[in-house]
This record gives C-alpha cells, structure tokens and sequence, in this order.
C-alpha cells in the first residue's frame, strides 16, 4: 500500500502567518519554517509579538477565514485521494485550519493545539510529539505503508528524509540548495508526475 504525506502551508494553502502579518503590518511576523529552521524559537518569536501588539486568536482567525487554497490544490487534493491514502502533516494548528480544511473537502490531518486564555490570547503552543512529521512517517512504515511525502519548508525535510520518496514544492533555493537528496518541483501539475513515477503502482495523470 502507497500513502501519499503532504506539508499543509506553502504546499496547498497559503502560509497563514505570512497573511496575517500583510494584514497587521507587522513584518516580523512574515517570518516561517523557510526563514528560521527551528520552529520552538520561530513559535516564541510569533507569540512574542502577538502579546506585545495585544493580538488574540480571533485576530488570526478572522484573516484565516479570508484565505482560500492555492490555485489547483482542490484539484490537486481530489486527484492524490483517487490513488492514495492521503495524510496532511503540518505544523499548523487545528485552531487555524477549519476554514481551509474544509475548502479541501477535508483530508485527514495531523497538526497542533495552541494554549489560548480566556481572553483569547495565545499564550503557548502544544506540539503534538516531538519531531512529529518524521515520527508519523515512522509510524506509518511500521503499518508497512510505502510513503511519498511532498513539502516545502525546513521543517519537512525529516518527512521527506524518512519517506521512501521525497519531493521540494514552491521551496524556496535555500531550501533546495541544502537538501540537493530531494528534488524540487514547481509547480502542483509537476507534482503530479512526480507522485506517478515515484509510485510502484501503474499509474497515470
């Protein structure tokens, strides 16, 4: 059996913090997984800055719920489903990602909680395990799934390492120039054949 793993942000959707920060003004907070490679000093910078300009979750939310996929990952999404189990492993948080899960008719996703007061503030974050997209793969290879992992960020590359097969999407040259094991594709059309001959199974576009 082939399942197909996928990032969430920056793969079908747009990244969420880079919106957020377009909408408030606040540059710092364009920074991501591609800026900065360990996410608990990226996540306390982000909650740093949500306290200092008295943001709340609906704040984040309500942006949120202006998003829409990227173009083609709908399409994308329902063609993957049609020849694979399909997994989304993001370092988002279920907080954020109703509005657009549910734009993607809902693939199974594992993601993270964040720790909101009662007033709304985010005042931490709960990862779901510790390296938790290459422990998912590691888990699902000890369902003896053969897995293909698509992402575009430092944080997929224990994914993509732990996959049988890993590409790059939309990733940024750093990225790629790092992790030359992975080949980069550009767009969700190359993506596509990428699954098809990283696939054991005889299939087509």
């Amino acid at each position: 059996m082939e399942l197909a793993c996928l990032d969430l942000e920056g793969v079908l959707v747009p990244e969420i913090w880079i919106a957020f920060a377009e909408r408030t003004g606040i540059d710092e907070l364009r920074a991501t997984t591609r800026d900065i490679p360990d996410y608990d000093v990226l996540m306390r910078q982000r909650l740093r800055l949500l306290d200092e300009h008295k943001l709340r979750i609906g704040d984040i939310q309500e942006v949120i719920a202006t998003l829409e996929p990227l173009p083609g990952a709908i399409d994308f999404v329902d063609w993957l489903r049609e020849r694979f189990q399909v997994i989304i492993l993001s370092d988002t948080f279920y907080e954020f990602s109703e509005p657009l899960m549910r734009q993607l008719k809902w693939p199974t996703l594992f993601c993270h909680r964040l720790v909101i007061d009662g007033e709304g503030r985010v005042v931490d974050y709960k990862l779901r395990q510790k390296d938790p997209k290459r422990a998912s793969v590691q888990a699902l290879h000890s369902l003896n799934y053969r897995v293909i992992a698509a992402g575009d960020s430092y944080n997929d590359t224990s994914m993509l390492g732990e996959a049988d097969v890993g590409f790059l999407i939309h990733a940024p040259q750093n990225v790629i120039d790092e992790f030359p094991q992975f080949t980069p594709v550009n767009t969700l059309q190359e993506l596509k054949a990428a699954f098809v001959g990283a696939s054991n199974r005889n299939l087509s576009l």
